[in-house]
């Protein structure tokens, strides 16, 4: 009975707090500035939020903030939420580890952490250290740490350090046996790693900004060097460059014994041309002896090793769904290319990797990995069992290693590390997550529903067992559908405050993902852009006819590529969704291609600036098509203000935009993170913030009152 009058006292606080919550937007001024495309004047009168660092941009985001904030802390459940989120993380997680001569490496978090520390050990049962913690590179916990690269005498490991979340970073050497930290700085770094090679390796970069210009500015000319270790990045000798090309990326590859190198082109998010030099007949410094693999940009290629003089490539030309070739490189064009794994109609290969002898190929079966081991004549000779539907992940080490490592996860199965040895086929718990949660209790199903043309699209859906299903369970539906990203199942405690609280989480694996190949993807690129958002809005549609939820209690979310998802969803069917949240989101689909990187996504999406995409550009743009007087779901978009991949000003001027246009009582406002990036990086306490901020919000505008 107590708890009853508690549980009641909570429920008309919340609406008292609410009726008293009558939010006053900032003003955001108004230009006057118009294109022309192809006849059709287009007003984008938000245009100046687009100089991010300018005074009065900055001035906006301090006054949205504060509404924003505002509005969250008044919440009265929201640091409850924020204690149980915490709680939840407060366990041992651990990454993948590998193998680098005597030294196993692996990344642990203890518990609450801001980044995971990087650990090694000498063997399975040496005495775990710490190598190197993140942590101690900043008070704030905003420098992130990845590994670019290990030597192949397994003396040296290289790695890259990222400020606030952003894309470009620092690449320095350390010895891993003294733990001793070289001299050399490699500077002006994006999307590279390193290539090992002698005394040195390769990578790549881009010319120093000028003085007085910002490094975000500069994405053009990516250039290749070889960095001798000891030596300043003065001296690094110049590999490769096409001064024709201002806007491709480079990216070099080596065979285990260097005797095979590689560099990969590619001018956006979709295939790469591939060639290649044999080093023992030719300088590894000479510019122009690369060989062609293939010159064109129509399918994705990488390299996994080679066998004598053939090269094993892992490709999808004249294959949607991969397949593993035998390339001569004494004649490497297409045409002679000899299959060892063949295309499979029925499962994407995801990965294949060469360890101890053996092919290790990673399948996607209905969204769920499965692993075989193959010998190097192409003979499937084992299936690795794993415990349930769900990720895995791995595979990796030296042709001549006896054992490798992989991890599994799922919706209800933490991260959890295993020992393969490679004779017996028999796998061992290497490091298991101790969550202190009863992951029993909840249940995993995977359904077919029909899109808006008939397509079926695979759907998981995770929530207590025995749920009722009424209507009326808060839900959170989840998605991606773009560049040929496949989403399979992973765990998330933070999810846990959902669940707990009798909430649904639904994962929907729509087109322009790579869940089934690359005829997926294409359902969902460019011209067919729209159907990933009908198979959005058909997966919500299906779980309110099941009576999973209703549209009073059904949120959606997305990030990046997602959060136009979220956007061009929530634009196109406001009344679907009580809840919505767009994540650091490509809004302005018509100028999208003139900042940063922006212009690479130009493959998924095609341009404004061609008289084929603009007319459907423009009808599903988020940011132009918010229309005055519409009752948009309560949104919430979130951004951060080093984000130099999707700049923030997408989600400024959508947020403008949509506080103009939107009628109703839902709230409609923006949070902008401050030291934080794109999301790769983001310390544990700004997630943990963010998370409690969304469950909030999503929970209030539900009506829902959690348990806490």
């Amino acid at each position: 009975m107590k708890f009853l009058v508690k549980l009641m006292s909570v429920t008309f606080l919340s609406v008292d707090i609410m009726a008293q919550m009558k939010l006053e937007y900032p003003k955001t001024v108004k230009t006057e500035v118009t294109d022309n495309y192809f006849g059709t004047i287009v007003q984008d009168p938000y245009r100046w939020l687009e100089n991010d660092t300018a005074a009065d941009t900055k001035a906006w985001v301090l006054e949205q903030n504060k509404v924003t904030h505002s509005y969250l802390g008044q919440i009265p459940y929201r640091d409850a939420i924020k204690q149980r989120i915490t709680e939840l993380n407060n366990f041992a997680k651990y990454g993948a580890p590998f193998k680098a001569g005597d030294y196993l490496f692996f990344l642990k978090n203890n518990g609450l952490q801001n980044q995971a520390v990087w650990y090694y050990q000498k063997g399975l049962t040496g005495n775990p250290e710490v190598f190197m913690d993140p942590n101690t590179f900043s008070v704030d916990g905003t420098v992130s740490m990845n590994i670019a690269g290990i030597s192949n005498d397994k003396k040296y490991l290289a790695y890259s350090l990222s400020k606030s979340g952003s894309d470009w970073v620092e690449i320095s050497v350390v010895e891993i046996a003294t733990k001793k930290v070289l001299t050399d700085k490699i500077q002006w770094v994006k999307f590279s790693g390193v290539t090992w090679k002698g005394a040195g390796f390769y990578y790549s970069r881009y010319d120093a900004p000028a003085k007085g210009t910002e490094l975000s500015n500069k994405n053009t000319f990516q250039k290749v060097y070889y960095h001798t270790l000891g030596k300043s990045q003065d001296e690094d000798v110049l590999v490769y460059e096409d001064k024709g090309n201002p806007l491709r990326y480079y990216g070099m590859g080596i065979t285990q014994d260097e005797r095979f190198l590689f560099l990969s082109v590619s001018q956006g998010t979709g295939g790469n041309a591939l060639y290649f030099k044999d080093l023992q007949s030719v300088k590894p410094e000479a510019q122009q002896e690369f060989m062609p693999i293939t010159e064109a940009f129509d399918a994705e290629n990488s390299v996994v090793d080679h066998i004598g003089d053939r090269i094993l490539l892992f490709t999808n030309y004249k294959a949607p769904n991969r397949r593993l070739v035998l390339v001569d490189s004494k004649n490497p064009a297409p045409q002679n290319w000899i299959d060892l794994i063949k295309e499979e109609k029925n499962a994407v290969l995801n990965n294949v990797t060469l360890v101890g002898g053996k092919l290790f190929a990673n399948y996607m079966l209905d969204v769920s990995s499965h692993i075989y081991q193959y010998s190097l004549e192409g003979k499937k000779e084992k299936e690795i069992k794993l415990p349930t539907i769900g990720n895995a992940s791995g595979f990796d080490g030296d042709a001549k290693d006896t054992f490798t490592f992989y991890s599994f996860t799922s919706f209800t199965y933490p991260s959890t590390l295993y020992t393969y040895d490679i004779a017996t086929g028999i796998s061992t718990i290497f490091k298991k997550s101790e969550l202190k949660f009863d992951l029993d209790a909840y249940e995993t199903k995977q359904v077919f529903y029909s899109s808006k043309d008939g397509t079926k699209v695979p759907m998981f859906i995770v929530h207590k067992k025995g749920l009722k299903l009424d209507g009326t369970n808060p839900t959170l539906l989840y998605g991606y559908g773009g560049f040929n990203v496949s989403l399979l199942p992973s765990f998330s405690a933070s999810r846990m405050v959902l669940l707990e609280n009798g909430g649904v989480y639904a994962l929907a694996n729509i087109r322009g993902g790579g869940e089934y190949g690359e005829q997926w993807h294409e359902g969902g690129m460019k011209l067919n852009k729209q159907n990933v958002f009908d198979d959005f809005i058909a997966a919500a549609e299906y779980l309110i006819k099941e009576k999973y939820t209703s549209n009073q209690k059904l949120a959606i979310q997305g990030g990046s590529n997602g959060g136009l998802l979220v956007g061009a969803c929530m634009t196109q069917r406001p009344e679907l969704f009580k809840v919505a949240f767009p994540a650091v989101g490509v809004m302005d689909m018509l100028r999208f291609q003139k900042f940063t990187v922006g212009w690479g996504w130009v493959d998924d999406y095609g341009s404004s600036d061609s008289t084929k995409y603009f007319p459907l550009l423009y009808r599903y743009s988020p940011l132009h098509n918010l229309k005055y007087g519409v009752k948009y779901p309560a949104t919430l978009i979130t951004t951060a203000d080093h984000d130099d991949r999707v700049v923030p000003a997408h989600s400024f001027k959508f947020a403008a935009r949509l506080q103009e246009c939107h009628k109703g009582e839902n709230p409609v406002l923006i949070r902008i993170e401050t030291k934080a990036g794109h999301g790769a990086g983001k310390s544990l306490s700004k997630q943990i913030e963010e998370i409690a901020d969304i469950y909030s919000f999503m929970f209030y505008n539900m009506g829902v009152v959690p348990k806490y």
